[in-house]
């Protein structure tokens, strides 16, 4: 069982948020699908055969493709790949782009899944975020969606920002769940460095983030997904039954993957590799053939301490049996480390799982942090 991610790094506007590699020039789009096919071609070899069971558009905005460049896409990947009959295929899209002939025809592509970027439900808010869609949009690129026979849909929405009340945060939510849409990503805004946001801050032009309204809006948002009959599979998703993201619960679960496109990273459980973020370097550089990556060889401690980042972001969980098929004896050394937490209430034994509480979900990556072992 393997995914493969396809890069699309082209954008409309850049969000003041946003630190993923993109474009807001669409030039060379014709010579970018090109070099993707050629990187497909290039890494067949990357997966050793096994059975594709996702396919990921992301981006960057994938929903500035028409349904016949993601279509070629798809015929691409099938030709280099052996991919399930069942494959779950998404596509990330902005409200924008999905409008009702964008959605038809994309109907008759391979398309079975969509990932709506939203973000909010407010114009104030995504005119904050220079987003290019407004909330009348958002709404009906949902109901457009449905109204195709699409169900497989996510929402990502975004919390812990200046204009973000608690009132219009639960408004937010409730808007969501009126939409009937059965899956949510839902992230604290960041502070990433190199983008607008961070410039604005640094200048004084926007206040910092404020770390308890993101803690108070996290909470906020676990009662309200749990009313509402959602599980919180991961730190940032929630699902109603049997609508987990295949593709990501991939990464979380240490699956392998191959990443395509400029900036796109790849993992097959004994290497890592990561392609240049340069469009244009990119596309010269597959098209004489070359791979545009740098490559890491991952060792014992590197596959220990990834599957501790991931694994305890999620429902499920450390496995300390599955520790112990890492190296021999990180199982005790793990339980010896985690015993602060434990007795903190932060980390939950469950049976030969450890979890994190409630509590120990808004410490996530320093608790994880704290668990890592150090190379020998």
């Amino acid at each position: 069982m393997a995914g493969i991610y396809l890069h699309i790094p082209f954008c409309k506007q850049a969000c003041h948020y946003c630190d993923f590699h993109f474009s807001t020039s669409a030039r060379y789009k014709d010579e970018m699908i090109l070099a993707l096919q050629q990187e497909l071609f290039l890494q067949k070899a990357y997966l050793q055969n096994e059975t594709v069971k996702t396919i990921y558009f992301g981006g960057g905005t994938p929903s500035v493709l028409s349904a016949d460049e993601v279509s070629g896409l798809i015929d691409s990947v099938v030709c280099m790949h052996n991919v399930a009959p069942d494959a779950e295929i998404t596509l990330e899209a902005n409200p924008d782009d999905l409008d009702q002939q964008k959605v038809k025809a994309l109907r008759q592509t391979p398309i079975n899944r969509f990932s709506i970027g939203i973000q909010s439900f407010f114009d104030e808010d995504l005119a904050w975020m220079n987003r290019a869609h407004r909330a009348h949009e958002a709404e009906a690129s949902v109901k457009r969606v449905q109204d195709a026979g699409f169900e497989n849909i996510t929402a990502d929405l975004i919390y812990g920002y200046p204009l973000l009340s608690d009132a219009k945060w639960k408004h937010n939510l409730q808007k969501m769940f009126d939409l009937q849409i059965p899956h949510l990503s839902a992230y604290s805004m960041t502070v990433e460095p190199q983008t607008a946001l961070a410039a604005f801050i640094s200048k004084k032009k926007q206040p910092p983030m404020n770390e308890q309204q993101s803690a108070n809006q996290f909470i906020l948002m676990l009662d309200a997904m749990e009313a509402n009959g959602f599980e919180q599979y991961e730190i940032s998703n929630f699902c109603k039954p049997g609508h987990y993201s295949r593709h990501n619960s991939n990464y979380w679960r240490g699956v392998n993957y191959l990443g395509v496109g400029p900036s796109a990273h790849s993992f097959n459980g004994a290497t890592r590799q990561w392609n240049i973020a340069n469009n244009s370097k990119y596309i010269a550089e597959i098209t004489v053939g070359n791979l545009p990556a740098e490559q890491e060889l991952l060792t014992e401690t590197n596959r220990l301490n990834e599957y501790i980042m991931t694994a305890l972001r999620t429902q499920w969980g450390i496995s300390l049996t599955k520790l112990d098929e890492f190296a021999m004896g990180a199982a005790a050394i793990l339980l010896a480390n985690a015993q602060k937490h434990i007795s903190e209430g932060r980390i939950i034994k469950d049976n030969s799982c450890l979890k994190l509480s409630r509590q120990g979900k808004l410490y996530a990556d320093n608790i994880a942090a704290s668990l890592f072992f150090d190379e020998q």
